[in-house]
């Protein structure tokens, strides 16, 4: 139970680091005099964040043990968050949002080793309780920032506040660290070298990344799109907000169907086919089906936490977990940085969202085909055992 409560509450505070700047980034760009390239910095810094910190986050939890690893990452976003909603520094206030982005990272990328190690054998149950409680969090800051910065006078209540929220979150993990589970410290510890050496790891890889391409373009520039299409600024925010809130529901159902299924193809070709719907409803007119492409891309997204599911489903040891969510989501996520980068590029070379949305559509295909691949039972440890038997055979 200590453990369920913590991973409730550090997953709701992992998004508020990454994406409650965005609400009031104008607010923050005037009150830093923030130049151009930092603004960008400042945008592109959560996926740079679990590329790098991601990576780390293993060797990490091998070297301190899982709880503390993970106990520390949420230390590091209440400090960085407190810090940079009281900085008067553009610096400071960067590095101060690194350092909480690089507490937001270590702990997600454990998460998937604390399920497969507390719970072996209820997999899809603890992942949706957790990414249900992610997607809690992410639309919480969508939707609360504002009001709370406007309540505060200030955009530094607004970031502020979510500093509080996960102080409270340090109490269980500060008794769970007191007695501690490493991972696996045999002699066939599963390193980055070995997950990039399977078919598996490589795969997940892809969708992983593809899906945070998708997920980054929307939430970074789907504003502006309804807002380029006649909506004001709050109503677009409560659009974007509607993405986000679709997967509260469905992340508690949609893990533990996949769990409990051999074959997970027809699960995540149903939940990928809501983009294409989507965003045709946005290219016939973004406008009059604002609220159905709304709610079909929220479900579209849903494959995040799926993909969540099958980083377990798709090992037989916490260690393997972590050794794959750790390549799964370092590399995935320097692919997802590509995506708000090129849709803003694109729109600003064009002025509409035409082509913009077309790219995004397209690359719905590669998804649909890399999730058929994960889709059939495949596990890291098989395909790493199958390469070393070829190995010796030579």
């Amino acid at each position: 139970m200590l453990v369920l409560v913590g991973l409730v509450l550090l997953s709701f505070n992992l998004r508020p680091a990454a994406v409650s700047v965005g609400p009031v980034l104008e607010e923050v760009r005037r009150g830093l005099a923030l130049s151009g390239p930092e603004a960008g910095l400042l945008t592109s810094l959560p996926v740079l964040a679990f590329a790098v910190f991601g990576a780390l986050a293993p060797t990490f939890a091998h070297a301190v043990g899982l709880h503390r690893a993970a106990g520390s990452g949420l230390v590091a976003v209440v400090f960085g968050l407190a810090g940079r909603a009281a900085v008067h520094d553009d610096v400071a206030f960067l590095a101060l949002s690194g350092l909480a982005l690089a507490g937001m990272a270590t702990a997600n990328v454990l998460i998937p080793s604390l399920v497969k190690l507390h719970f072996p054998d209820r997999i899809g149950w603890a992942t949706s309780i957790y990414t249900t409680a992610l997607a809690v969090g992410l639309t919480s800051a969508f939707l609360l920032t504002v009001p709370v910065a406007d309540l505060a006078g200030s955009w530094r209540g607004g970031l502020g506040v979510w500093a509080v929220t996960a102080l409270l979150a340090t109490a269980p993990w500060a008794a769970l660290a007191t007695h501690d589970r490493h991972l696996d410290r045999d002699r066939r510890t599963i390193s980055f070298r070995d997950v990039a050496r399977t078919r598996i790891g490589w795969a997940m890889t892809v969708l992983f990344g593809l899906q945070s391409l998708q997920a980054y373009s929307i939430f970074g520039w789907f504003a502006q799109l309804w807002r380029d299409h006649g909506y004001s600024a709050g109503e677009a925010g409560l659009l974007v907000g509607v993405v986000a809130g679709v997967s509260i529901p469905l992340s508690l159902w949609l893990p533990a169907w996949c769990a409990r299924l051999e074959n997970q193809v027809g699960l995540i070709l149903g939940v990928l086919a809501c983009y294409l719907v989507g965003y045709g409803l946005l290219l016939v007119d973004a406008h009059r089906y604002a609220v159905p492409a709304a709610l079909l891309i929220g479900v579209g997204c849903t494959i995040f936490p799926l993909v969540l599911t099958l980083i377990g489903l798709r090992t037989h040891t916490a260690d393997g977990t972590a050794a794959l969510s750790g390549f799964t989501q370092s590399l995935g996520y320097l692919m997802a940085a590509l995506g708000p980068f090129l849709i803003g590029t694109i729109y600003g070379h064009t002025g509409t969202w035409t082509t913009p949305l077309w790219l995004l559509l397209v690359l719905v295909v590669p998804l649909i085909a890399v999730g058929a691949y994960v889709g059939r039972p495949a596990y890291l440890e098989d395909q790493l055992a199958e390469r070393r038997e070829a190995v010796a055979k030579r």
